[in-house]
């Protein structure tokens, strides 16, 4: 490894730790105003339905998505679980297992 590759390494690390901190060592310090709370509370909804959506179309260039059929049966098992425990680790667990499952029996 030379000592550019290295030092390129060193300084995203950097980076990464300082943007991914800054805002909370920031933010530690002053009181948010009660509508940037109440606004902010909504990120995480939006970011996880993003990533829930991105993973379940297949994008086609020229016509409409298309859908992913594993995913969005893994994803019945995994929702349901949502509704009824509101865990976080039983869902990604229910989820796995889902798509485990779907996957052995597709190979099969």
């Amino acid at each position: 490894m030379t000592r550019y590759i290295f030092w390129t390494i060193i300084g995203c690390g950097i980076v990464t730790v300082l943007s991914r901190t800054f805002p909370f060592l920031l933010v530690k310090n002053f009181s948010l105003p009660k509508w940037l709370i109440h606004f902010l509370s909504f990120v995480p909804i939006a970011i996880m339905t993003a990533l829930f959506v991105e993973n379940l179309l297949i994008p086609h260039q020229g016509r409409l998505p298309g859908i992913d059929l594993e995913n969005l049966l893994a994803s019945l098992p995994a929702i349901l679980t949502a509704i009824i425990t509101k865990s976080l680790l039983a869902i990604v667990v229910v989820g796995i297992i889902a798509m485990a499952l779907i996957r052995f029996f597709a190979l099969a």
